[in-house]
């Protein structure tokens, strides 16, 4: 008799639970701004290769499997690539288009060993290899890790308005970014875990469109679930790292 009363309430409450899960799943594209629209997607279940991305070192970049279920853009080894100025080595950009305004969200893997810089990079606004901003999301911050960068024709310069202490990355733990950028003033958001508190936020104009990519200065790492929205693409341009 207990057992067909607790099979009768979750009989009952399931249809609800799940409700609430499609609603949650679907809330970013509720919220994204009037006139934004989802302009690139994927998951890499697809078998469609790497084609919609531009490499500093295409052979440290592969289609990886996490725990064998589960495919996603992994850098798995340091690129072979000297920047022109001090700023990350290890770059994949994609490059369907340049955007202006954007959200980006996407799931982040940190595969490298525990360090103070230990960490994943979101580029945005790459207008060629020496001109672009990154956010670095590090163990711990400094002038040097942990902050929003710009690399304007000179080494890397941070430009972070508020930023936490860090973030803990953990062990094989899957974690989620989301990053706001607004041209008409200069606002950078960066989500990660808490889509209501931002872990850094920065304010500048200087580069407008540009291509959106994912990296790390010296670690390894795995991205997945990447969506973009925004009010559209502003054409491509082929040969970004030649």
């Amino acid at each position: 008799m207990k057992v067909n009363k607790i099979m009768k309430i979750f009989s009952a409450v399931l249809p609800a639970f799940l409700a609430c899960a499609v609603y949650v799943d679907s809330a970013t594209a509720a919220e994204t701004p009037e006139g934004y629209k989802l302009l690139y997607e994927r998951d890499f279940e697809d078998n469609r290769g790497l084609e919609d991305f531009e490499m500093s070192d295409p052979a440290a970049w592969r289609v990886g499997e996490d725990n064998g279920n589960n495919h996603a853009l992994e850098l798995f080894d340091k690129s072979d690539y000297s920047p022109r100025v001090r700023s990350p080595y290890n770059i994949a950009l994609i490059t369907n288009g340049m955007v202006g305004d954007f959200i980006l969200e996407a799931d982040l893997r940190q595969t490298g060993r525990e360090y103070g810089h230990r960490d994943m990079c979101i580029f945005f606004g790459a207008k060629d290899p020496s001109n672009f901003y990154y956010v670095h999301i590090a163990t711990a911050a400094d002038d040097h890790a942990h902050n929003v960068f710009i690399v304007n024709d000179e080494p890397r310069v941070k430009t972070t308005d508020d930023v936490t202490e860090g973030v803990d990355w953990g062990e094989n733990e899957w974690h989620k970014l989301r990053l706001e950028r607004k041209l008409s003033d200069g606002s950078i958001k960066v989500f990660f875990d808490d889509m209501e508190k931002p872990i850094m936020t920065a304010t500048d104009g200087h580069f407008d469109f540009g291509y959106i990519g994912f990296g790390s200065f010296d670690d390894t790492g795995m991205v997945d679930n990447i969506r973009i929205w925004g009010p559209g693409f502003a054409p491509e341009k082929s040969g970004f790292f030649r």
